[in-house]
């Protein structure tokens, strides 16, 4: 785990010193920086995820690489859905809202479609994968 939380913190200090911008296997990617509260812990954490756009709304999903178990972030949102997010250079609150259905799977789809490394996830995993949008409110 605290190989994981170093990684992550490289990554975080890459994004903001570079507008947005990493390197490593996200180059190229489309990087946010979640900024949630802990479920339990009531903590404030910051992630760095892929994410794709549908509309104007930002959508993430908490594939934690297909593991068996949903990533820590997945039950801050439930719990704590406001949040902060950074896009690019600019920074603002957004609500995440946890999708179902036809719309969960179209949207796994097209973030699949753009980052084949999605498809591989799906495999490994028993669980449905979850899919947020998040909707600026800020």
């Amino acid at each position: 785990m605290a190989d994981m939380n170093d990684f992550n913190r490289r990554v975080i200090e890459e994004f903001r010193a570079n507008g947005g911008k990493v390197g490593g296997p996200f180059a190229g990617a489309s990087m946010i920086l979640l900024t949630t509260k802990g479920a339990k812990s009531g903590r404030v954490y910051t992630t760095p995820l892929v994410y794709t756009r549908d509309g104007d709304r930002i959508v993430i999903i908490a594939s934690k690489a297909g593991a068996p178990k949903n990533p820590d972030w997945y039950h801050n949102l439930v719990a704590n859905p406001v949040l902060t997010v950074e896009v690019g250079t600019e920074k603002f609150q957004v609500r995440a809202r946890l999708t179902s259905g036809t719309e969960r799977e179209r949207l796994y789809n097209a973030q699949a479609a753009q980052m084949p490394m999605f498809n591989e996830y799906r495999k490994k995993t028993t669980r449905e994968i979850p899919v947020f949008v998040l909707e600026r409110i800020g």
